[in-house]
């Protein structure tokens, strides 16, 4: 039976060498068909891991088998001195029972010489006579093997103690070779999956230090400093290191369409503006937006500064406030937020049929109160969206835009404001003329029979389009002026 035994180990062995051998097209075909073995880095780590493990079973397997073969080598060595009295069928378990078999065991000293504690050296197999790993349960056999091979791959078979004997130290050479190409290619590709992980943080960290010494180098004040660290930490935060500009043009332009079109149509839609523009004209605007973030105290634009940009604010708030170029106890402020844009200066521009080639001015300082998220649409996008699509230019659109825009609602506020203190310095002077008994008032002027609602109506309208003289003319001629401004 010795030798059907030692053709079955065999066997066992070569079949897990054609397991493990398996692997390597296996991942051939998967890296072919994805481009890699695993997307996420930690399917790759443990991918890895997986191979390192299964290696060390087969070293395990092999090591359990070796030890049960170098103990029979060691039962034919004490046979072959003991000849005739030994013969190899004695080692059979069909045999144990004979008689001469017995006789034979109470007068060999083959325990005594093959046992631990015998004069044989077992080399790396010692320890499976030591701790009978032979003779115990199956898991407890199975997990010491699996260790076994596990502790001798990591440490390369730097803690093999062999013997003299040369097939035990052959299969210590394939342990070393084994254990130092797997620990240079799985643990170096699980450290790579790792550590993939916290590239971007690194890149960041990296990032930040040249900022920081590029700060000290230029001496910037403390409050600059912090301003330049609030923005970073926040792009960080939203952003974690991807460049979505990057992203889109690496993109088919048809994909990269619809992609800026799921993030920033419900975004434009929400603008009353282009509520009412066809589908052409939204992508158009979608395309060339691009995401602008803000931290907390950030000036985007003061009044006075050339308009670069619009904005529209997807998260946060902002102020937006007008001192009418500087005219003294004048202040004009509002709160901008999601669903709102600012820089409606430019479209004004872009509508203009003969536009200044120099950008408008601001008539308005916004400031971030909060943090901010927008997406921006620079002063070439809107000239070129304007001139494209004529429907910019429709009567319905201004006045859609001019009723939403902060810059409009001031100058109508304003406008009205300075016909009422006109009326009211008029009629106070009349008043007074009239208690020193030098005229008389003049009658009240009629409406015409034109209901209030309708009038302040129309005084708006000519505001927006410009017709500050008609609506001059207008509102002067109204007696109850109060009643018109309380209606509009």
């Amino acid at each position: 039976m010795i030798s059907a035994k030692l053709i079955l180990r065999f066997t066992i062995i070569f079949q897990f060498l054609l397991r493990l051998y398996l692997t390597f097209p296996l991942k051939s075909q998967i890296t072919k068909a994805t481009g890699v073995v695993a997307e996420a880095a930690w399917a790759g780590a443990a991918y890895n891991l997986i191979l390192f493990m299964l290696a060390s079973h087969v070293i395990g397997s092999c090591w359990y088998l070796l030890a049960i073969e170098r103990q029979e080598h060691c039962w034919k060595e004490v046979c072959n001195n003991e000849h005739p009295n030994c013969q190899y069928w004695y080692f059979d378990c069909r045999t144990m029972y004979a008689s001469n078999r017995a006789a034979w065991f109470k007068s060999s000293k083959i325990s005594a010489i093959c046992g631990p504690a015998g004069d044989f050296q077992y080399g790396i197999y010692e320890d499976a006579l030591t701790c009978e790993v032979t003779s115990s349960k199956f898991f407890n056999k199975y997990f010491y093997c699996l260790w076994w091979g596990l502790r001798s791959l990591s440490s390369v078979g730097q803690d093999l103690a062999t013997s003299t004997y040369y097939g035990e130290n052959s299969f210590a050479i394939i342990i070393a070779i084994v254990g130092l190409v797997l620990f240079a290619l799985l643990i170096g590709n699980l450290q790579t999956y790792l550590q993939s992980t916290t590239v971007r943080i690194e890149e960041w960290r990296v990032k930040r230090t040249d900022t920081e010494e590029w700060m000290h180098h230029r001496q910037l004040p403390h409050e600059l400093r912090e301003r330049v660290r609030r923005y970073d930490l926040f792009k960080w935060v939203t952003t974690r290191g991807v460049d979505e500009e990057a992203i889109l043009k690496g993109l088919p332009l048809d994909l990269g369409r619809d992609i800026k079109r799921h993030l920033c149509l419900d975004l434009v839609r929400r603008v009353p503006l282009f509520d009412q523009m066809d589908e052409c004209m939204l992508d158009a605007i979608c395309k060339r937006l691009k995401a602008v973030l803000c931290t907390p105290g950030t000036r985007l634009v003061r009044e006075g500064d050339p308009v670069n940009e619009m904005l529209f604010i997807v998260r946060g708030h902002l102020d937006s406030f007008t001192t009418d170029g500087g005219r003294t106890g004048f202040l004009n402020s509002c709160r901008i937020g999601p669903g709102d844009f600012c820089g409606e200066e430019l479209l004004t521009w872009a509508l203009d049929p003969r536009p200044s080639v120099s950008l408008p001015s601001s008539t308005r300082t916004v400031t971030a109160l909060s943090e901010v998220e927008a997406f921006a649409l620079i002063a070439e996008d809107v000239n070129y969206v304007a001139s494209r699509f004529r429907k910019l230019h429709s009567r319905q659109i201004r006045h859609t835009f001019r009723s939403h825009s902060h810059q409009w609602r001031t100058w109508a506020a304003c406008f009205i404001q300075a016909a009422w203190f006109r009326y009211k310095r008029r009629k106070e002077a009349a008043k007074l003329k009239a208690q020193e008994g030098h005229v008389t008032p003049s009658p009240a002027i009629k409406q015409n029979g034109m209901p209030l609602p309708q009038l302040a109506s129309e005084l708006a309208m000519m505001a927006w389009n410009g017709r500050i003289g008609d609506a001059r003319d207008l509102f002067d001629e109204v007696p109850e002026k109060s009643s018109v401004l309380g209606t509009s």
